[in-house]
């Protein structure tokens, strides 16, 4: 398992409110000088977790970002994957599974719902039998989330998504840095003819500029290939992860990032299966959660622009446990987005 740093070369060589629900005290902080509420989870001290419809963290649906600093928003679709299918179902069950999410993290002191609005946008309707459609469609949708000037956390879906998403991104910012969390480079150029796939976004996205490739890394990377060294290059600028807080490791990230905009992309099989089973393409030998969590808290201060959290396949997640991993590492997430509270 390794860290890859990406040093400039090209691919040729190698990306609720407390709802006003009865009985529940009313604790919907104001936004100061604006008399804007925002969204706080509700309490399950005053609100059964089973109860209602499920979005994430129980916050409230809305049908579009206007007003807005962050959202949630699902992208339910599988039809780039190689293996193992059932990531169209991961928004859905995320969301089930993030019932168990509270207000306040108790790790970092963050407070994100006194400091952002906060909403669930739904999904992307995506087209199921035709991925370049789909594409389309996710890019024109996270252009208006974006105009909106609403920072997107996606749920996944596979990893193709990162592609059209990271377009959109890249219409607004320009080229941006990159935190790829992932078991894979997802770096192959044409794979069973296609160019379009979860394992090829980054490619395409070096190939449109649409990241700058002084500040791309790459954690977790590891498994067999279809070479006697897949990783030949990424070994020469690598840093071995097993066994060790990567807490250190970060700080040499946020410097490499700088004050630039930065896109933080997370496939749930960067973790060991034996963490997280419920994906489409395990990899033995991964990131503990814990390492998960280091990497994502190692963000905060960042001008993070947009994140995903992709390739969560219930039908493969028979306790839940991915699913709710995915989660907790959203709500991380948002977190260490610009502007959060911490007390």
């Amino acid at each position: 398992m390794m860290v890859h740093l990406w040093r400039g070369l090209n691919l040729r060589v190698a990306a609720a409110r407390l709802c006003g629900v009865r009985g529940a005290p009313h604790r919907t902080p104001h936004r100061q000088g604006s008399g804007k509420r925002y969204n706080v989870p509700p309490s399950a001290e005053f609100v059964a977790r089973v109860s209602g419809i499920p979005t994430m963290a129980k916050l409230p649906h809305l049908d579009s970002a206007a007003g807005l600093d962050a959202a949630f928003i699902g992208v339910p679709v599988d039809t780039g994957t190689s293996n193992r299918p059932g990531a169209r179902f991961g928004p859905r069950q995320i969301r089930v599974e993030s019932a168990l999410l509270r207000a306040y993290n108790s790790g970092t002191r963050a407070a994100p719902f006194e400091s952002l609005v906060v909403a669930d946008i739904g999904d992307v309707n995506v087209n199921l039998y035709d991925l370049k459609d789909t594409c389309t469609r996710i890019r024109e949708t996270y252009r208006k989330v974006l105009a909106a000037g609403c920072i997107p956390l996606t749920m996944g879906g596979d990893h193709t998504i990162a592609y059209p998403i990271l377009q959109a991104v890249g219409e607004k910012h320009g080229p941006v840095g990159l935190i790829h969390v992932d078991a894979h480079a997802d770096t192959s150029d044409v794979v069973l003819g296609e160019k379009i796939g979860h394992g090829t976004p980054f490619r395409r996205c070096v190939e449109e500029g649409l990241l700058d490739c002084k500040r791309v890394v790459q954690i977790g990377l590891r498994g067999s290939g279809y070479s006697a060294d897949a990783y030949e290059w990424s070994r020469a600028q690598v840093e071995e992860c097993w066994f060790k807080s990567l807490g250190p490791l970060m700080s040499e990230v946020r410097a490499q990032m700088g004050a630039g905009p930065v896109y933080l992309s997370f496939d749930i099989d960067a973790l060991d299966p034996g963490f997280a089973p419920g994906t489409g393409t395990p990899e033995i030998a991964g990131l503990t959660p814990i390492q998960g969590v280091e990497i994502i808290r190692g963000c905060r201060g960042l001008n993070l622009v947009g994140c995903d959290l992709v390739e969560v396949s219930p039908p493969y997640d028979t306790t839940g446990n991915t699913a709710l991993t995915g989660a907790n590492l959203l709500f991380e997430m948002l977190c260490v987005l610009p502007k959060v509270k911490y007390y």
